[in-house]
Formats: structure tokens, sequence, C-alpha cells
């Protein structure tokens, strides 16, 4: 007969040995939570991702996923970086191109999914075969509310899980197992009456506390969205090109973040300080080459240029920009040539005077001899 609540400990102890700062378990009980998300579906709040419906009630009841489950593992690894300042700075300089914080390094899918078999791993060796599998984002998981009741944060209005000594920059893995191990308390809720995440979103995607509209959002228009970005959203998108963080460089919380030490995470090509143009060069050879077993890989060459497009559109007027600009109006996609398109108007309508009407002029035939 095993002891539990001492493996249950000697699970946590392990997780952290393993590289993740925290590990709690749940009974995946989710019935509030999955009223919440048919209600989120009805009102098709997820867009185009059409998985979020597929299957069904299995997304919120564990043991339907997978049969025998008793108990959720969840797990909880940093990746931020100690950079919020420059965060910013990069956000305000129209040249450069904002890339999401944690797609800036490796894939976090491959780090935590090696390690959670690393835990299961070390479970077996005491308990023996036993019935398990791991996901990163990789399932119908509810990540985030098997997290909460795993002790591991709350959710925030801005729908991160946050935590109060380690803020909200941080990956989330689960082990769904057939162990009957004892479970941890719920996390507590401390948002209070703080709204910053709301004020802050530049397409107001949070559009009530702890409610996401993914239309919105520019983290799902620019990596979960395959077709055009709405006009309306563009100039709202600034220079972000590949999803967004500003309702997580403004709460409170993460003035608590720690901050990580992996090199899987550190920055990848100079992906925190490239410029746009940089970027917007690489053909679909280098996209390949650059962002083999990164996170960005996820949009594809031709969401990349359409992102990119975007992002030079809202760029101050440059020559340079309007010259590359040009070199993509032709792009074998339609769907890159028309962000292309938009992002010449905007650049014309933001061309100093004398420019415009001397490009004017250029594009105006002779007057006809008399």
């Amino acid at each position: 007969m095993h002891d539990w609540a001492a493996l249950a400990e000697d699970i946590k102890r392990w997780a952290q040995d393993l590289g993740f700062q925290q590990a709690g378990i749940s009974a995946g009980t989710l019935d509030g939570d999955e009223a919440h998300l048919q209600r989120w579906l009805a009102e098709g709040r997820h867009g185009s991702m059409a998985y979020m419906a597929t299957h069904g009630s299995k997304r919120s009841r564990p043991a339907e996923l997978v049969p025998g489950t008793l108990r959720v593992i969840s797990v909880r690894m940093d990746y931020g970086v100690d950079d919020d300042e420059g965060c910013w700075r990069t956000l305000a300089d129209g040249q450069r191109a904002y890339v999401a914080r944690y797609a800036l390094g490796r894939d976090y899918h491959k780090v935590l999914r090696g390690r959670l078999q690393k835990l299961a791993d070390r479970i077996a060796g005491v308990v023996g075969p036993f019935g398990y599998r791991a996901f990163v984002d990789s399932a119908p998981v509810l990540e985030r509310a098997l997290a909460r009741d795993a002790g591991l944060g709350w959710i925030g209005k801005n729908t991160c899980v946050i935590n109060t000594q380690a803020g909200s920059w941080f990956f989330l893995g689960e082990l769904y197992t057939d162990l009957p191990l004892p479970v941890d308390q719920p996390a507590s809720e401390h948002c209070g009456t703080c709204t910053r995440c709301i004020e802050v979103c530049p397409t107001q995607a949070i559009v009530a506390p702890n409610l996401l509209d993914a239309r919105r959002c520019i983290s799902y228009l620019t990596i979960e969205n395959a077709g055009a970005i709405p006009v309306e959203f563009r100039r709202a998108m600034g220079n972000r090109v590949f999803g967004c963080d500003d309702c997580q460089l403004v709460c409170p919380w993460n003035k608590f973040a720690k901050r990580h030490a992996l090199p899987d995470f550190e920055p990848r090509h100079d992906l925190d300080r490239a410029t746009l143009l940089e970027l917007f060069a690489w053909d679909e050879e280098e996209f390949l080459r650059r962002t083999e077993g990164s996170a960005i890989r996820r949009t594809g060459h031709e969401g990349w240029l359409r992102n990119l497009a975007v992002a030079l559109g809202n760029a101050p007027h440059s020559a340079a920009i309007v010259a590359a600009l040009r070199a993509r109006a032709t792009h074998p996609s339609a769907l890159v040539r028309e962000h292309v398109e938009w992002a010449l108007a905007e650049q014309a309508a933001k061309a100093p005077a004398s420019a415009s009407l001397l490009s004017r002029e250029r594009e105006s035939p002779p007057p006809a001899r008399r």
C-alpha cells in the first residue's frame, strides 16, 4: 500500500528538481469552467478556432479524454525575461518588431514535455507502471482551470494564470494520472478592483473581466487566424508581429515575476532587437531555418509576411519601407499582396507633402504637346 500523501510531496519536489517552479494536484472537476466554455463558444468568441468545440465535454472532463484519470498534476515553468522596460521601448519604436516574450526562444512545448516525461518516469520508479498522459497545450485541456484548482494561481481578468509569488510569466503543463493522490487547495483570486489589463488592450479584446474575445485579440489575429487581419484592428496592432504581452506587462503582480535561467528560453536570432525590415526580408527558406524549434513557425511564412506588412504600414514613413513593401507587391500569396497594398497606402498617407506631390507627378502621364 502506497503512502499517497508522501508521494504527492515527493512529486512536487521532483518537479522542482526537473526545473519546474511549482507543481500541484487537482481532481479535475471543472463543472463551472465547462459552463463558461460553452457560453464562450456559443457566442462565437473562439473565432476560427473550430478545434475548441470539436471535442465536446472532453476538454473539461479529464476522465473522458483519458479514461481512468483520477488526478491531474499541473506544473508551471517560468519564462519571463527581466526587461519590461525594454518591452515598452520596443513597442514604442515603430522600426522594430515585437515578438511575444514566450516565443523568443525554443518552443516551450518541447521543453516542458520532455521534463514531464521524466517526472512520470520518476513516479513509475516508485509505484511501478501506472496510467498517465502528458500534455503541454497539445490536446483539449482546460489547463488554466486545472492550474487554478491545483493551487498554482488564479485566473486573472486578462484570462492568464497569476501567482502571488511569480506573476504570470510562466508556461503550464499537465500529467493526467490514475493515482489517488490527495488534492491541493485551489488558488484564491487577488485581482481586486484593478482593471489595467482591460484598459491597456490595444484592440479591447478583454470585453469583460475574465472574458476574452479571441476575434479581437492580437495574439489570435497574428497566430491562430489564417486569413486576413480585419482592417479595423490593423493600426491597433502597431509593431506586434507575433502575439501580444500588453496585458501582462501592466499587471501589478508581475513585479513579483521570477525570471528564467534556462538557455532554452533565451532569445534566438536577436528577435528581441530585430527590425521589421530585417524580418520582412526573410524568404521562406530563411524563415523555416530561423524558426526551427520555435513557436513562431506556427504562423507560417505567409502569415509572418502578413503580420510584418501590417507593422510596416504602421511604421513611420520611410523610403526603405516603401521599397521593401513594393518588392513584395507581386508576392504569389493573395493574402500577402492584400496586406502589402494596405501598408503601402498607409505609408503614402504619412509621406511628407512634398514627397507625396513628387510621387503623384511621377505617376501622372506627361501633358500632351500641342
